[in-house]
């Protein structure tokens, strides 16, 4: 009997969790970090992002082979910028998969949607997010795929929920981004990004997700973490 109450204590605890990660957070946790990407200059974020003095960019096959993309997957890539992991993600999951390239800017959607279709690529589609949702359907996706972004998120609690409900099952969570530690990062990354590599793991894992890799051990401004969805004990999405 005690056993039995204390998985339902555990279930209700759970749910309380998943619950105010939907509902709790009202207020933007970085106002404006946003805002160059109302309307951005997509030829400008080309030469940043797409140059082999961003590390990710230099990294970006041996990122793509640490993911452990399958042929047939749904890979969700939040935050697609101009596109580059999205393209080599289409390659990886075949003519049988597919990419959703998820962008809060409408900019860069037109731009994947024209660059992918020049590369012969049909299995990719966009997704315009929102602050606070990624827009995407329930039960979609194998692999959702953080990159740089996580920090951009303004609403991180309620973009995560929506993030889970995209999930499968078994889907995993691939989140990529900054160290930030006073007295080592550069100047530039303690006043952009709002915390540190700890605070975004507990807020991913209060979103209902448990870490369960730490790896890419060939990045330095980097980290490289795999999140898997929770069950939640017959809780609903």
């Amino acid at each position: 009997m005690r056993s039995v109450l204390t998985q339902l204590l555990l279930s209700l605890s759970f749910i309380a969790t998943i619950s105010g990660a939907a509902t709790g957070q009202e207020k933007s946790v970085k106002p404006g970090i946003n805002d160059s990407f109302q309307n951005p200059d997509v030829a400008d974020f080309v030469e940043r992002f797409e140059v082999e003095s961003r590390e990710v960019y230099l990294h970006r096959d041996k990122i793509v082979a640490a993911c452990g993309i399958k042929p047939g997957q749904s890979v969700a890539d939040i935050g697609a910028g101009t596109g580059l992991f999205t393209r080599l993600f289409a390659e990886q999951v075949g003519p049988e998969g597919r990419v959703i390239a998820v962008d809060i800017a409408k900019n860069f959607l037109d731009h994947i949607q024209l660059t992918t279709r020049e590369a012969g690529y049909r299995n990719v589609e966009t997704v315009h997010c929102t602050a606070d949702s990624t827009e995407l359907p329930p039960n979609s996706v194998d692999v959702a795929f953080i990159c740089d972004t996580y920090h951009h998120f303004e609403y991180p609690q309620k973009t995560m929920a929506s993030l889970r409900r995209a999930l499968k099952p078994d889907g995993k969570v691939i989140v990529i981004d900054f160290r930030r530690i006073e007295g080592v990062s550069s100047e530039w990354t303690l006043n952009h990004v709002r915390a540190g590599q700890e605070v975004f793991e507990s807020e991913i894992v209060a979103a209902g997700f448990e870490k369960v890799h730490e790896g890419a051990e060939f990045l330095e401004e980097n980290y490289f973490l795999i999140f898997r969805k929770q069950a939640n004990d017959g809780a609903s999405e």
